[in-house]
């Protein structure tokens, strides 16, 4: 009975029926304003489903124990048929998000004695956002995105962004679309709950890489957030990617004393996408990590005997004995430990970051999947815009209009060339008319052999003149023709292109699927229930289980709740 109590004395149960009986109608059963115990009652069952061994309202079915009887007071537990239109009519209500801001202002008042101001010490308090996905199957086509505990599999799945505080207690769990990306959902949840809680700032975050954008670290740094992340592997390339490095220092040693993580601050700017935005720079805690060495370079295959002396290097000879090739230049891998904050010693921000593991993660493996976290609740959907096929008609639609646009530069210059090949053939039938009359003249002086006479001179030059003009215009008609049969042949590439383009357009709307997007509302309403339920655990253990129980988890326990 230790959840029942501590449901009453942190006032859980007394703030969620209060929010249902603002928002619910009256006429749903059990949500008449004049019998609330009813919605208690209902409320404990779907609260203490995962006590109970139950992971969905379906499995109240073939539920014959008493515990949830007992917990709600009555002689039998409620069926699976009645929790499950109370759970309906309340996400039909719109119950969800009044849920979510109650719950959110329960957990902030559960684990602080006050609430923190920016202005009240110089190491502001450190909250952790992540996401997490589960899987949904299902026969038609819903948001997709990498279902990590799957080996990155792309399937239907529902999206949770799950905020914790320093020590590891979930606040707060929305639920979204399966394509929702964290960049998004991390400032909705921030401003939520500070909302909902009527924090001043929640000014210092840490969050995966998956958050590791230029753009949106500015954002939140205007908001005078301090973001902790990680820089990807392909943002920089190895130590003279940073500025400003200071002393390497011992950080972390083995069983034997040796070192094998050295640390050492740095400065590290971020480019913008717009050219004309200033740069971010961000301060790193840049660790070499010596238990796992990777090779500076690859080994050029080309100078495999530059380590050889003269006489060693003639490798055709008979009796040429071969030598190992030396051992690659080695580097401890590099984590950089990034903030955009100021004045943040670099040992103090790769434990903030880290932290992240011992307490993020294991709250989520520890207390929240074993509350059935990964179960879905509700399928109702409704037919939306297909996202996926929106991008890749995005992409195909811009090579139409780039392929387009090269094929109409194409054909004009292909017609100025022939405008000009039009031109030069007039030319040269022009001087080709007049070459001939002047070559008819030449043979008159010539064929009488008068050829020493004083006119036969200047209509010589003027023959040879107009002559070399013929074979001037005869080459540039002949470039002409080269340019324009080049530019005939690009141009015939862009326009097969562009037809292989529209095929292919044709083809992915042949193809295309209808998208449906989830309700989540049932879900979101479980999944705070879990909340709740993982915060009321670790209470109870704070409070009631001695210090050897202090790292326990939910599984652990499990036999004393029961």
């Amino acid at each position: 009975m230790l959840l029942l109590v501590a449901v009453h004395q942190t006032g859980l149960l007394d703030v969620l029926v209060r929010a249902i009986m603002e928002v619910a109608d009256p006429a749903i059963p059990g949500l008449s304003p004049a019998n609330p115990t009813g919605v208690e009652r209902l409320l404990l069952t779907l609260l203490f489903l995962p006590v109970a061994g139950l992971a969905r309202t379906w499995d109240l079915r073939s539920y014959t124990g008493t515990m949830l009887a007992l917990l709600t007071g009555r002689e039998r537990a409620y069926s699976q048929r009645y929790t499950e239109r109370f759970l309906a009519r309340l996400a039909h209500a719109g119950v969800a998000k009044r849920l979510t801001e109650v719950l959110a202002k329960w957990t902030w008042q559960l684990w602080q004695t006050a609430s923190p101001s920016s202005e009240q010490s110089d190491a502001p308090a450190v909250f952790y956002v992540d996401g997490h996905r589960k899987a949904v199957y299902s026969d038609v086509l819903v948001p997709r995105g990498p279902i990590g505990k799957l080996g990155g599999k792309i399937l239907g799945c529902r999206e949770l962004v799950v905020l914790h505080d320093a020590d590891g207690h979930p606040l707060l769990a929305t639920t979204h679309r399966g394509d929702y990306h964290l960049t998004i959902g991390l400032p909705e949840m921030l401003h939520s709950y500070e909302q909902a809680t009527g924090l001043v700032l929640m000014q210092r975050v840490v969050v995966d890489r998956e958050g590791m954008a230029a753009e949106f670290l500015a954002q939140l740094q205007q908001e005078g957030r301090q973001v902790v992340t990680l820089l990807r592997s392909d943002q920089y390339q190895g130590e003279g990617s940073f500025q400003d490095v200071g002393e390497w220092q011992p950080w972390r040693s083995n069983r034997r004393g040796e070192v094998i993580c050295e640390i050492a601050s740095a400065r590290f700017p971020l480019s913008r996408p717009d050219p004309a935005d200033p740069e971010i720079t961000v301060e790193v805690a840049l660790i070499r990590d010596w238990r796992k060495l990777l090779p500076v370079e690859a080994t050029d295959d080309r100078n495999w005997l530059a380590d050889l002396n003269s006489e060693q290097t003639h490798f055709w000879e008979e009796g040429w004995q071969a030598l190992p090739t030396p051992a690659p230049q080695m580097a401890p891998k590099l984590i950089p430990v990034i903030t955009t904050g100021q004045g943040i010693e670099a040992t103090t921000l790769a434990q903030t970051y880290f932290r992240r593991w011992n307490w993020k993660a294991n709250a989520i493996r520890d207390w929240l999947i074993p509350l059935n976290l990964d179960v879905n609740h509700g399928y109702a959907k409704e037919q939306v815009i297909n996202s996926e096929l929106w991008k890749r008609q995005g992409v195909i639609q811009g090579r139409i209009h780039r392929l387009e646009q090269l094929s109409r530069t194409s054909r004009a210059r292909l017609t100025d060339l022939r405008e000009k090949a039009k031109s030069l053939q007039e030319q040269m039938h022009t001087s080709q008319e007049k070459c001939t009359e002047l070559a008819l003249q030449v043979v008159a002086f010539e064929a009488t052999g008068q050829t020493e006479q004083r006119d036969y001179f200047p209509l010589k030059a003027r023959q040879l003149a107009t002559d070399w003009q013929v074979r001037k215009l005869q080459a540039k008609l002949e470039k002409n023709m080269a340019r324009s049969q080049d530019i005939l042949n690009t141009c015939e590439g862009y326009c097969q292109g562009l037809r292989q383009v529209l095929r292919q357009q044709e083809d992915l709307q042949a193809q295309a699927r209808e998208m449906y997007e989830l309700d989540h509302s049932k879900d979101q309403i479980m999944t705070l229930l879990k909340v709740a339920l993982a915060n009321l655990g670790m209470w109870v253990r704070d409070q009631y289980f001695g210090e050897s129980y202090q790292h326990c988890s939910w599984q652990r326990l499990l036999p004393f709740f029961k």
